[in-house]
């Protein structure tokens, strides 16, 4: 769940850091998992100034061009070229500076530098809409209407919104605290400050509208039910404001009436829903369940079979909406809506969750539904929302409030005694602070003794019903940090966590591997000082010796399990076995500057002909393809994710791929150098990888383990991307996991050109996706949305142009 601190602010005094009120909520039990920073213009227009284009002529090498000079405050007009057609004297204009990097509306980012263009020198660049990432437009530059002076920063001018977004790890027991009003009750506890909430507005009716009835026919399901109607709407666009709002938390802005129900259902956790009253049947709204196998076409244009459990809002004729799931697609609000219904209710969690989990819908307002919204809400909200509808669509109320509620759901009323809190929270604490605490909650404490008091609890917090409850809110409050632990502490139903057996992960990793195929090799840790002297990769200063030396062959300790792995390989191609495959895993040792350090390794070594010859199929010689992709199978199994990869094109190999995770080295691989060959009298190619195992273990998180296959179908999308001949396939993939999400499932690819049907230094990857979700079927708009976004991570982070 995201938290804009903007919008906290709103709701109370806050002069902490985003990292200071993410620790407070953190340790309240509010997790916060990420801080985002948000700026609604790419790059806040930073270098990016009003200048005044002091002449304009025309550029003497250039038919289209124009050389101006241009006022930027500085002390000297900088002379910039210009190539927009409506360019002239006298302009007050937005001019990016050198060193302003601009992020164009479409297309990558570059940075503004001193230049020469067609002869003449160039300090800057007057900017149209779309190079600043403001806009579409493209026909010219900006041409203001300001008497800010020359010089002044763009965002004086062009509002840029800059904010911060908690990234909250929701529980499902937290309901109270899916949305910015809930996180704001939390941090007023925390910070002992009081809430800013706006008073519920006086609504009133004002215009002639349609008439709308309700009827609740299924009480138990909906025990609340409110909506008022709204006349004169003009559906467009929102504010600018709003939408910087909804997409601080990645959601995409649709139109003024649908961006107010979204604001309202993250500002106050109230899901709303708004009808187009012109298509509400004999203006009839009635809440009740459908006869199971009724049809009913959802906003997402896919019609379903009900299962006749799931509540419905229904009109005269069939079904408008699956109550507090999704709406259809004949009743939403469209360019063309004048008048809406908007329905702001409380249904039951358990209705909500059924007919959720039926028809596999997961969205916004069945997420606070099913686990349980504030039945004192729904009105208060409406209100709220009348309100904006009035300020930024030109609504009217064309009705009184419709509230229908006839058992509101009462307060919970807990028993607590002190002698419980001090014995669960291991400390005592007073009740002065006790009931302040509750209080800052607003849990009201009444019939206060010695012994104990009453809490009640409003029904929001779903998840206070019991003494314990009350217990766990007092400590989450005070301090789970504030009390210590016993030094005579224990228990009988705690147990450790298991720690990572290394020995149990080594010996299914050899498992795997001899299932493919791999022979296992143990070899001496003792080697020849002169590989280290001859080889020219590793530094023979760092050898361990041996003090008493059995031979000199055996005279250090091996820094590497390269040449170890090489003596076996000479041995068996001396006995005429040439096709080798073979893995050890083996302690190095080396001399550094704080002392002797060693570390396990894993190598693996292919030599040879994968397949023998035989009158099926040629022989086929091992190829780096083939050890890479045990590498990466190794690494899928453990759950590790590589960083960067980069080239290698030195010793020990002729050529080869160098592995990182974050700042170390995970391992390398590659074809080895002869050199390194004739040091162990080896005669033909040798493909080594060796892993940095102890960082391996580190990293792991344990085999991995398989599920059930999805039973909803795969989908499959073709890609040509024509990149330069410096990027590599793993900063494709890296790049089209990011951009794919969790439903990017794999990637694969099937063809790789180089050639003169294209351009020199470029090459082809020809790519395929396959895309699942394992909830739903993927309908075209998602595959299509997914599809852009790789397009575009592609075009953006690799320089990719797709082939078509």
């Amino acid at each position: 769940m995201r938290i804009s601190i903007n919008r906290l602010k709103k709701y109370i005094a806050l002069t902490q850091s985003p990292e200071e009120i993410a620790a407070l909520l953190t340790q309240s039990g509010l997790e916060v998992e990420g801080i985002e920073e948000f700026v609604s213009i790419p790059g806040g227009l930073e270098g990016i100034v009003i200048g005044e284009v002091l002449t304009c002529i025309k550029h003497p090498d250039a038919d289209k061009l124009s050389l101006t000079t241009v006022d930027i405050g500085a002390n000297e007009p900088s002379q910039i070229v210009c190539g927009a057609p409506n360019v002239a004297a006298g302009q007050k204009v937005l001019v990016a500076t050198v060193g302003a990097t601009l992020y164009p509306t479409e297309g990558d980012a570059f940075t503004i530098k001193k230049a020469k263009i067609r002869g003449q020198a160039s300090e800057g660049m007057i900017c149209a809409e779309d190079e600043l990432g403001i806009g579409s437009s493209h026909a010219g530059i900006m041409v203001l209407d300001t008497d800010l002076p020359n010089g002044t920063p763009a965002s004086q001018i062009i509002p840029v919104t800059h904010d911060h977004i908690l990234e909250i790890g929701l529980t499902p027991n937290r309901a109270d605290a899916a949305s910015h009003l809930g996180v704001a009750r939390d941090l007023k506890a925390l910070l002992g400050k009081e809430l800013c909430i706006d008073s519920s507005p006086e609504i009133k009716k004002e215009a002639e509208g349609p008439k709308i009835s309700v009827n609740v026919e299924n009480s138990t399901n909906c025990p609340r039910y409110a909506g008022v109607t709204i006349t004169d709407l003009k559906v467009g666009p929102s504010p600018q404001w709003l939408q910087d709002f909804l997409r601080s938390l990645d959601l995409e802005p649709i139109n003024n009436v649908v961006d107010i129900t979204n604001y309202i259902l993250h500002d106050l956790g109230q899901p709303l829903h708004a009808f187009d009253a012109a298509q509400i049947s004999e203006g009839k709204v009635i809440v009740k369940k459908l006869p199971k196998d009724s049809k009913f076409v959802t906003l997402d244009e896919k019609e379903r079979k009900l299962s006749g459990e799931e509540l419905m809002i229904c009109d005269s004729k069939g079904g408008m909406c699956i109550a507090g799931i999704f709406g259809g697609i004949g009743s939403g609000v469209t360019e063309n809506t004048t008048s809406i219904f908007l329905e702001s209710a409380y249904f039951s969690p358990d209705v909500i969750r059924k007919g959720a989990q039926y028809h596999g819908l997961k969205t916004d307002a069945s997420f606070r539904f099913e686990r349980g919204t504030d039945p004192n809400m729904p009105v208060y909200a409406l209100k709220q929302a009348v309100k904006l509808l009035q300020e930024i669509a030109g609504g009217k109320v064309a009705s009184d409030i419709i509230d229908i509620y006839p058992q509101p759901v009462a307060d919970f009323e807990i028993d607590v005694e002190y002698g419980h809190i001090n014995r669960l929270i291991g400390k005592k604490i007073a009740p002065t602070e006790v009931k302040s605490i509750l209080e800052s909650l607003e849990i009201q404490v009444e019939n206060e003794t010695e012994q104990g008091f009453k809490a009640i609890v409003k029904p929001y917090r779903v998840d206070v019903t019991r003494e314990a409850d009350i217990i766990e809110e007092i400590l989450r409050i005070y301090g789970f940090q504030q009390v210590a632990l016993s030094e005579n502490l224990r228990t009988d139903y705690l147990a450790e966590h298991p720690a990572k057996d290394l020995n149990k992960l080594q010996y299914r990793l050899s498992e795997i591997l001899s299932g493919q195929g791999y022979f296992e090799i143990i070899t001496n840790s003792l080697t020849k000082p002169s590989y280290a002297e001859k080889s020219g990769f590793l530094d023979a200063s760092q050898n361990v010796e041996i003090y008493n030396k059995l031979s000199e062959d055996l005279g250090v300790m091996r820094q590497t399990l390269l040449f170890s792995g090489l003596e076996v390989l000479s041995h068996n191609i001396n006995r005429r076995q040439t096709d080798i495959k073979i893995f050890e895993f083996g302690t190095v040792y080396q001399k550094g500057e704080t002392g002797y350090e060693e570390g396990k390794r894993l190598a693996i070594f292919h030599t040879g002909n994968k397949s023998a010859e035989s009158w099926l199929e040629e022989a086929k010689p091992f190829g780096f393809a083939d050890v890479y992709s045990t590498v990466e199978r190794i690494l899928e199994k453990l759950g590790i994710q590589v960083g960067d990869v980069s080239m290698i094109e030195s010793q020990p190999f002729t050529y080869g791929l160098r592995l990182m995770l974050g700042q170390k080295e995970l391992g390398i691989i590659g074809l080895v150098d002869e050199k390194m060959l004739k040091l162990a009298e080896v005669r033909q190619e040798v493909w080594f990888a060796e892993l940095n195992w102890d960082l391996i273990c580190k990293k792991a998180s344990g085999l991995k383990r398989y599920q059930e296959i999805s039973k909803f179908p795969e989908v499959r999308r073709d890609l040509s991307l024509v990149i330069d001949k410096t990027v590599n396939y793993d900063q494709v993939k890296s790049v089209a996991l990011k951009a794919g999400g969790k439903l990017l499932q794999r990637i694969g690819v099937f063809d790789v050109y180089q050639g003169d049907k294209i351009e020199s230094g470029k090459k082809a990857y020809a790519l395929s996706f396959y895309l699942q979700d394992q909830e739903n079927t993927l309908t075209d708009k998602v595959i299509d949305k997914t599809m852009s976004k790789l397009i575009q991570a592609f075009q953006n982070e690799v320089g990719a142009v797709i082939r078509s």
